[in-house]
């Protein structure tokens, strides 16, 4: 059965923060809470979902701004790739530096690249790693559904002067979002949705056209 999917898009960023429910035992996660706390929590309570997790893509601030707050309310574990937790540690910085004061560094309880998958209801969200547009960074897949934050967005990909590396990025969209099956849904961080089909099809980062370095 598919998922019931929210999306609640947060901050000066416009980053899309998901409330992903299960519809069979109504457990549900939240991926990617940016800013906007309030926002998001409200979201999640209309969805009808029992939050269990908070799950991180990636560390940047438009993606994990608003973890501490929403963690604080629902009291759920916050799951990040250790990979990205140098970047974590800079929130405040790099809030203050975007005109975002007073972001809270929130504690990660589930290191990503210690687990394959997360719970939700009877079924489980496989943990992929998908580094490049930072070094911990990770996609969620459940069946055909994924949640990709900045690692592909509809005809383009992140970018890699944020703590990425533009060499690991192109191996990650060669060896891995390109081995993914067409039908698969594409929940971008930012902007809208697409497939893995499309994308391989009209993508210049995907189709040859183009090159990250």
């Amino acid at each position: 059965m598919a998922l019931e999917i929210t999306t609640v898009v947060v901050g000066a960023f416009q980053q899309n923060c998901r409330i992903v429910k299960d519809p069979v035992s109504g457990d549900g996660v939240i991926v990617d809470p940016g800013d906007e706390a309030g926002k998001i929590l409200a979201a999640a309570e209309a969805s009808g979902a029992r939050i269990t997790h908070l799950l991180a893509t990636h560390a940047h601030l438009d993606h994990v701004g608003a973890v501490a707050e929403v963690k604080r309310a629902l009291d759920v574990p916050f799951a990040l790739h250790r990979g990205d937790f140098p970047l974590l540690e800079q929130l405040p910085a790099h809030g203050a530096m975007f005109g975002i004061p007073g972001l809270e560094v929130p504690s990660v309880d589930i290191d990503l690249a210690d687990v394959e998958s997360i719970p939700l209801g009877d079924q489980l969200i496989e943990v992929v790693a998908t580094p490049g547009h930072t070094p911990g960074g990770v996609t969620f897949l459940y069946g055909h559904e994924g949640f990709f934050g900045d690692s592909l967005f509809r005809m383009s990909v992140g970018r890699t002067d944020l703590g990425g590396d533009a060499a690991v990025y192109a191996r990650t969209l060669r060896e891995v979002i390109l081995g993914l099956p067409d039908e698969t849904i594409v929940y971008c961080g930012h902007g809208p949705d697409t497939t893995i089909g499309l994308e391989r099809r009209e993508n210049p980062f995907l189709n040859g056209q183009l090159s990250l370095g």
